[in-house]
């Protein structure tokens, strides 16, 4: 478990230059029929799929996002998406909380100090600690603007936290948490405003076991139920200054720079999509359907739809746009839009076999709409985008 010492202390694990297994770079049938398992409990019973993430933690796969350096795979955005759109295909919950480590872990790789890299990412790469973004909160919105939780200085030059985070995935399972915070001295030049966060924000990496830290899980989402989304409360926790990621007031600019890793949301719509393509074929072919040409053909544009989506978190992935950050945008609006009409064009085919509750369209269904309210939610997607026309 994580400790408030371990981001002081010089105890890190050697590091190795030798990359993972093979099996770290994509789940085999086996792992992927075990998650597929996970997922349907944990719909069921809506707790944290515990089982899942001992299974990530097995693969090899939390590495993959982290150079051979420290242990992990060194993949590039596109093997990212990859792993997250294959682990989506056979359980949402469970590739939300890989991207969600994916994401701090890079950005502890880009703006932590040599210590801070060389003491933490080796656990996060062997999957030995887990970590997860606290940045939303209730009345803050989704540009996460007018912050509640504050980072103040301590005479001993660190800072005490107060405050509450909301919808943070991995509530509760995760080692360790970047946490947004509203901080008293902004940075001097501090960035303009990029749409999401703003000036005097900070981030700070709070390990798990910090006294003040509570997660709450008693928040019973619709979808993504077993991806331990709940609340995240810190009062009087106090972390040392080592624990800062970044420069003070600068997390606005590291917000901004997240979407320019080619790492995509769109990547679990994907695999959600291709779940649901999946599961149309195996219903027509059951029911002797694929005869009718009209059936087919249904198929096949719901398929096209799949490969578009697919084409374009690609895309974002391999950076090749003359905008990489507007093209991560876009494949998140496209890809999370695509996912929820390919559901619904499945649940039609489907008929009367789909409106049973334990088929699970169902639960494709409100997983893929649960995307399109994540961070950055579609609709600030847009204004994102649309902020850039007037520069």
């Amino acid at each position: 478990m994580a400790s408030a010492d371990s981001l002081t202390v010089p105890d890190a694990p050697a590091l190795t230059d030798a990359p993972l297994p093979p099996q770290a770079t994509g789940p085999n049938a086996a792992i992927r029929e075990r998650l597929a398992a996970c997922a349907r409990d944990a719909d069921l019973s809506g707790e944290p799929d515990r089982r899942a993430l001992a299974l990530l933690r097995e693969t090899g796969l939390l590495g993959l996002a982290l150079p051979y350096e420290y242990g992990g795979t060194g993949a590039d955005a596109h093997g990212l998406n990859t792993a997250v759109e294959q682990i989506a295909q056979v359980n949402a919950s469970a590739s939300i909380m890989l991207f969600q480590h994916y994401a701090v872990s890079a950005r502890i790789l880009e703006h932590g100090s040599p210590a801070l890299r060389r003491r933490l990412l080796p656990r996060l790469a062997r999957g030995d600690w887990l970590a997860a973004s606290a940045w939303s909160e209730t009345g803050a919105g989704a540009n996460k603007k007018h912050l509640s939780t504050t980072a103040r200085r301590t005479p001993d030059g660190g800072w005490v936290l107060d405050g509450a985070k909301s919808f943070t995935t991995s509530a509760g399972l995760a080692d360790i948490y970047l946490v947004l915070a509203q901080t008293e001295e902004p940075a001097a030049g501090a960035a303009p405003d990029t749409g999401y966060g703003s000036a005097g924000q900070t981030f700070f990496l709070v390990p798990a076991d910090t006294p003040g830290l509570e997660p709450d899980t008693s928040l019973r989402l619709t979808g993504m139920r077993g991806s331990a989304t709940g609340f995240v409360s810190v009062h009087d926790c106090h972390v040392p200054d080592t624990a800062r990621l970044g420069a003070v007031g600068a997390a606005a600019s590291i917000i901004a720079g997240v979407r320019d890793s080619g790492a995509t949301l769109g990547a679990v719509s994907v695999g959600l999509a291709q779940a649901a393509l999946d599961l149309a074929h195996e219903h027509a072919e059951r029911r002797g359907l694929t005869a009718q040409q009209a059936v087919r053909h249904r198929l096949v544009d719901i398929a096209g739809e799949v490969e578009a989506a697919r084409a374009v978190v690609e895309r974002t992935g391999r950076r090749t746009a003359p905008d990489p950050g507007i093209a991560t945008l876009h494949s998140k609006l496209f890809a999370s839009s695509a996912a929820e009409r390919v559901v619904n064009a499945v649940e039609r085919l489907l008929g009367s076999a789909g409106y049973v509750a334990s088929n699970e369209i169902n639960r494709y269904g409100r997983d893929a709409r649960a995307v399109a309210l994540m961070g950055p939610t579609n609709d600030l997607c847009k204004e994102l985008v649309s902020l850039t026309w007037n520069r």
